[in-house]
């Protein structure tokens, strides 16, 4: 009985990672489409729990040689795991490489790729690096995007830039036209 819910369980998780994972995989597509547009790019940051992710997928690695290899299971069996290992020890790695920074047609944050369109709103926060959030139109999630300070001027001129070409539009419910949008950057 045990067993019975602990591969179920493993089923429902390997379903979700396989979700997570097509969703990074997307990404990452995207990025391959985009990367020769870019305009002020730099690596991302390194997460806190990048050991955690690597120590994860090490101990999935072993798990799927010992399910597959030793007890000779079939490969659906390994499923959850095998989804597991894939995004933490595969896909993760590799949105890693993905250039955080401004682009022709849109801003790659940390939450992945924002068209200029689809900005409703931004600001920033001082941090130890300026931080600039992004409202998306769709959905009210903030993205982040931490700039290093070198890049914090030309990061605030394209923004600008955006703006006065109406590629980035903050529409209110009353607009009475006497607002520049280009102040808000």
């Amino acid at each position: 009985m045990t067993q019975f819910l602990a591969e179920r369980l493993l089923l429902v998780l390997g379903v979700g990672f396989l979700v997570a994972n097509l969703q990074v995989l997307a990404g990452l597509v995207r990025y391959w489409r985009v990367r020769g547009s870019a305009l002020v790019i730099w690596p991302a940051r390194r997460p806190a729990n990048l050991r955690v992710f690597v120590l994860l997928a090490a101990a999935l690695a072993l798990v799927i040689v010992v399910k597959l290899g030793l007890q000779r299971r079939p490969v659906s069996h390994a499923f959850g795991e095998l989804m597991m290992f894939l995004y933490y020890g595969v896909l993760v790695p590799l949105s890693l490489k993905v250039a955080r920074g401004f682009y022709a047609d849109g801003v790659w944050a940390e939450g992945g790729f924002l068209p200029y369109a689809g900005i409703a709103g931004i600001s920033w926060r001082e941090q130890p690096d300026p931080v600039l959030m992004l409202i998306p139109r769709r959905r009210r999630v903030v993205r982040r995007l931490v700039v290093p300070r070198d890049h914090y001027a030309e990061a605030r001129r394209i923004l600008r830039d955006q703006i006065a070409e109406h590629r980035i539009h903050f529409a209110s419910e009353l607009d009475l036209g006497g607002h520049d949008e280009r102040e808000d950057v």
